[in-house]
């Protein structure tokens, strides 16, 4: 992508300003900055425009970039100059170590990409969830329940409590129809929810009544300054109990995905040494 002209205008005149100082096997024309022996070339600040509409000021995002490109250079210099061979050689070798490590980690993650099977079935799951149990221990209480939370001056709300208490397949259905009429609600007692998110949740709800109020197949209605609260408890989990395979099935999905990345992480490994080996790739000298 190409500058706008006002940006080739202002470039130009750094190069104006500077080009005596540039040795001249350094082309004038598309150099904008130097510091020392290093030099900043346009075609490094077009890049700052690759993919932007030029919203904020140009000028200003180029002089700040050469700023900092310079400030950067008499910095690393300045380290050069004033750091030991041996320091300089311990940096160098980190770099090269990171820059490998990070290579090699995109080429494996590619071909682990292509042949991982990251679909982990209800069966394998059951069985992971049977053979670790104990390791699922709860660290915090669980619950299922439905609630609804009602304006202070909302006129129908006897006929929502009927609905909510019945919550037969019809009144699923009615109920879902005028959830927008609720202040905020949950109908989905099917689910295991933390308790301290309901605390943090359902207003008159907090830690010093949970125990009491959240109990199974328990049924509250609380009021408070902001309206009608509604609550069904379906059922409780306490801390320290095992967890429901529903609850923690996320987590055995990421262990499984996990194991099968690490077998097949050293699988590749051992496939590409042997083919080094087989194509004389790879020799040990004794």
């Amino acid at each position: 992508m190409k500058l706008p002209s006002y940006i080739v205008v202002f470039v130009s005149c750094f190069l104006m300003i500077s080009c005596d100082f540039f040795n001249k096997t350094t082309s004038d024309q598309d150099v904008v900055a130097r510091v020392n022996d290093s030099y900043l070339y346009t075609s490094e600040v077009e890049k700052l425009f690759a993919n932007t509409d030029f919203a904020l000021d140009s000028t200003t995002v180029v002089t700040s970039y050469i700023n900092d490109w310079a400030t950067n250079r008499l910095l690393l210099d300045g380290a050069l100059l004033n750091l030991s061979k041996e320091e300089q050689d311990k940096f160098e070798k980190l770099v090269q170590d990171y820059r490998t490590d990070l290579y090699i980690k995109l080429y494996k993650d590619r071909l682990i990409q292509q042949r991982l099977d990251s679909v982990v079935s209800d069966q394998e799951a059951q069985q992971f969830y049977d053979q670790n149990k104990e390791n699922f221990r709860l660290n915090e209480e669980l619950v299922k329940l439905r609630y609804i939370h009602l304006a202070p001056d909302y006129n129908d709300s006897k006929n929502v409590q009927e609905h909510f208490i019945s919550f037969e397949r019809e009144d699923k259905i009615l109920l879902d129809s005028i959830r927008l009429q609720f202040k905020n609600y949950f109908l989905n007692d099917s689910t295991w929810v933390k308790r301290s998110v309901v605390q943090n949740s359902i207003q008159p709800v907090d830690a010093s009544n949970a125990d009491k109020l959240l109990k199974k197949t328990n049924f509250l209605q609380l009021r408070d300054s902001l309206g009608l609260y509604l609550i069904a408890v379906k059922e409780t989990l306490s801390r320290n109990d095992i967890a429901p395979l529903t609850y923690v099935r996320p987590t055995i999905n990421q262990i499984i995905r996990n194991k099968r990345k690490l077998t097949l992480t050293k699988q590749l490994e051992k496939e590409i040494k042997d083919d080094a080996i087989k194509n004389k790739k790879f020799e040990i000298y004794n």
